[in-house]
């Protein structure tokens, strides 16, 4: 093993790590995946969680600019990484790795980071339309890279892209109380006045169930 190939293993050995820490229960999951294809998982994963640290760890940045320009450099790392074929950074190196082993559609992950700079202001989602843009970021492009790397054919590939907007609306009616501490709403059509309230109004009844 060359030490370039030790390096890429150890990154893929954090991420790992990172996966197994942050999210047992997505790590258990990747477990079931053939061997060969977990790495790449556990890579996508890392990248991910490095957005999600910047907008909402126990250490981001107070101000709402700062944490966008966090996640820009972020993702300029990304994108010099890919274009060198290498990165210094353990989980950007994984991800290279990844990309070009999988032939992952990592260019996906700028519609991610887009919904990731909404997420680090106060969020109003007011209408259909504004939610279906917000998910195509935050969960459709995650399935589209996620395609590859189960090895499904091109034509299901959007497929796992609306099981994604699927699971992340479930996400958003489960967490709407969670959501409003975090001064996010998400749900069109769910007023204000009944979360500040913590009363479920017909109106909020009806708002929550088109969503459902």
């Amino acid at each position: 093993m060359t030490p370039a190939e030790h390096d890429v293993r150890r990154a893929y050995g954090r991420c790992r790590r990172l996966q197994r820490r942050h999210d047992p229960t997505f790590f258990l999951a990747t477990r079931c995946l053939p061997a060969e294809r977990r790495p790449a998982t556990h890579a996508l994963y890392g990248f991910l969680r490095g957005a999600d640290e910047i907008v909402d760890g126990p250490r981001r940045a107070t101000d709402a600019a700062q944490r966008r320009a966090a996640l820009d450099a972020w993702h300029a790392a990304l994108r010099t990484g890919l274009e060198a074929g290498r990165s210094s950074h353990p989980v950007l190196a994984a991800l290279v790795d990844a990309g070009r082993r999988h032939d992952l559609p990592l260019e996906h992950l700028s519609v991610y980071m887009e919904s990731m700079r909404i997420d680090c202001g106060p969020v109003r989602i007011r209408s259909i339309e504004d939610l279906d843009r917000y998910m195509n970021g935050s969960a459709a492009s995650v399935g589209r890279v996620m395609a590859p790397i189960l090895g499904l054919a091109p034509d299901v590939h959007e497929d796992v892209a609306r099981l994604g907007l699927a699971f992340q609306l479930t996400n958003f009616i489960r967490d709407v109380a969670e959501d409003w501490e975090l001064d996010r709403v998400y749900l069109p059509g769910v007023g204000e006045d009944d979360l500040r309230r913590r009363e479920a109004s017909d109106a909020f009844r009806t708002g929550v169930a088109v969503e459902v």
